[in-house]
């Protein structure tokens, strides 16, 4: 009995502490360590399989959003927010009709070649001492949202795009969590019905097992945030852009 209610999924215990561990570090990210979440994508592929992993790991990023919107919610800038939702909805529509018959692993290697080729554009732009902010270009947003709504449906993989959106408009450390926060939690709520009525790939095992992991999110935040803290704004910003070519490799090897 105790045996079940503490491993609904009846997991060995090294995959149990792996889930553990993506947990914690989903939390650090949405704490202040921004992308690191990406870490898990890979790693609960490997532990669950692709579309069982996505619905098992969205709870947790949902969970891991309130807490980080809770922790910086004064910092948040809804504009930016606005901007892209309305292109998410139609991402995640077109990733539900073809997401049982695409091979992920395809679209993830599109999807980080983009990314690559939009942190050289921004890096470069950096060296020469002027700004790019995708923001300003309806087109970009558009396309930001759409191609999110997708990678986040698809795989959870949307992380790095949005990042790199929110990089280039420059905005302070805790408003980047922040909004970052807002988004994520948004388009992720979303996602719940097509994974609970389409995929199939949240069931009450599986959300059983999430409410086990509450814990490590809620320390991975507050550990995140503690250690964000004493990161100055460039090194946060260096630290991010590391992260999100790191990212783009791990979606390129997995």
């Amino acid at each position: 009995m105790m045996q079940t209610f503490f491993n609904p999924l009846e997991v060995n215990l090294l995959v149990w502490l792996g889930t553990f561990s993506c947990a914690f570090i989903n939390g650090l990210s949405k704490g202040g360590l921004k992308g690191m979440g990406m870490v898990t994508v890979p790693l609960m592929v490997f532990m669950y399989g692709g579309m069982a992993s996505t619905g098992l790991l969205l709870p947790i990023l949902i969970f891991s959003d309130f807490m980080a919107f809770r922790v910086y919610r004064k910092s948040a800038q809804w504009h930016q927010v606005k901007k892209l939702l309305p292109w998410v909805l139609p991402g995640l529509l077109i990733a539900v009709a073809v997401g049982k018959f695409i091979h992920d692993g395809t679209f993830r290697d599109i999807i980080a070649i983009l990314i690559i080729v939009s942190l050289g554009i921004i890096l470069v732009f950096d060296f020469f001492g002027k700004k790019v902010n995708l923001s300003q270009s309806p087109t970009l947003s558009a396309f930001t949202g759409l191609l999110g709504g997708f990678a986040s449906m698809i795989g959870n993989a949307a992380g790095p795009l949005f990042n790199l959106y929110l990089l280039s408009t420059r905005i302070p450390k805790n408003s980047f969590i922040a909004t970052g926060a807002i988004f994520y939690g948004t388009m992720n709520l979303i996602k719940v019905p097509f994974h609970v009525f389409a995929w199939h790939s949240i069931t009450w095992n599986s959300f059983h097992m999430n409410l086990l992991m509450i814990p490590a999110v809620i320390a991975g935040v507050y550990t995140g945030k503690k250690i964000a803290s004493y990161i100055p704004e460039k090194a946060f910003r260096m630290l991010v852009l590391t992260i999100i070519a790191l990212s783009a490799l791990l979606l390129l090897i997995k």
